[in-house]
């Protein structure tokens, strides 16, 4: 339960950025500053981050599928190969 509920929060991230893309694109990005400032701090850490997670997973994985443990770590960060005891 505790790792799914981990596990929620980078999918909420990705929901928010999702949103927010289609909001613009749309013409109805938010006026809030904040609203804003999130967005793009969600951003980074979902996209940058978690891109830097990528080789300290594979390692933790211990040469467990690459591309799934890259994919997922994307998708997940840390929370992960962090959390589980089998990242599978």
């Amino acid at each position: 339960m505790k790792t799914n509920a981990l596990q929620a929060i980078p999918i909420l991230g990705w929901l928010y950025l999702l949103g927010g893309l289609f909001a613009a694109l749309a013409g109805h990005a938010p006026e809030n500053r904040f609203l804003r400032a999130i967005w793009w701090i969600d951003a980074f850490l979902s996209v940058v981050v978690h891109a830097a997670q990528i080789p300290a997973a594979l390692r933790a994985t211990g040469g467990r599928d690459p591309v799934k443990t890259a994919v997922l770590t994307q998708i997940f960060g840390l929370t992960y190969w962090r959390t589980n005891g089998d990242p599978r």
